[in-house]
């Protein structure tokens, strides 16, 4: 069942290289599982955006914006005392029950790990692509993490024997899917609504077209490979 969406108030930005850190007072909302996503309405746009959480300190949320579009410049213009009407925690988050866990994110990719590094405990490594130097300022939400630029790939530092979670651009994933079958992998998919209603997210899944805001954002790398392996 989803609950009602909900109005919360800006409490900060904060600039991490060229994202935006979007914090939002926490209300009534709970964090939900590292991997699962959150619609948050732009100001003067007609669709929500959907967003990972990134952070989750006592009494927030916080969300890691690329300003890229329209929709994410206007959350990322918001400052402390604007509010904003958010949905969920939706869909269906990572596994933690894994005993080597290895986070590997790419981009604006690395959003939902800090949340899942704090929620699997201790320190688990970590390891970042990026695509320049500017963009790797992002690594700072991750500290200790091994860090790779242009050319150089993320699928590089990924070491046998670790339960993989993978968030990131789409080749990222399929190379991630292709190298260790047994890891989880974030995927994006455009999103309405974000619970099923609008059918704007579906995508192939075990071969068969399924809405990914329901069966996803996170998928085992089996469940893809096929199509990986169709394409190689």
């Amino acid at each position: 069942m989803i609950g009602p969406k909900q109005t919360l108030r800006v409490t900060g930005t904060e600039r991490v290289g060229p994202y935006t850190l979007l914090r939002l007072e926490r209300g009534e909302l709970e964090p939900g599982v590292p991997g699962q996503f959150f619609m948050l309405e732009a100001p003067g746009r007609l669709l929500p955006r959907p967003f990972s959480l990134c952070l989750a300190p006592p009494g927030e949320l916080a969300f890691l914006v690329d300003p890229i579009g329209p929709g994410t410049e206007a959350l990322c213009r918001l400052r402390a005392g604007n509010e904003i009407d958010v949905l969920g925690p939706l869909g269906q988050g990572y596994r933690l029950d894994v005993d080597r866990p290895l986070l590997v994110g790419g981009g604006i990719g690395i959003a939902p790990l800090p949340y899942l590094a704090e929620q699997l405990g201790g320190s688990p490594p970590v390891v970042l692509g990026f695509r320049n130097a500017d963009y790797a300022e992002a690594a700072a939400l991750l500290p200790g993490a091994e860090i790779v630029v242009d050319p150089v790939l993320v699928t590089e530092l990924i070491e046998p024997g670790f339960d993989v979670f993978a968030c990131g651009p789409e080749p990222m994933l399929h190379a991630v899917a292709a190298l260790c079958p047994a890891a989880q992998l974030a995927w994006e998919a455009p999103m309405a609504c974000g619970y099923g209603a609008c059918y704007g997210c579906v995508v192939e899944i075990d071969g068969v077209l399924k809405r990914l805001c329901l069966e996803g954002p996170v998928l085992d790398a089996a469940r893809v490979r096929a199509r990986v392996e169709a394409v190689a």
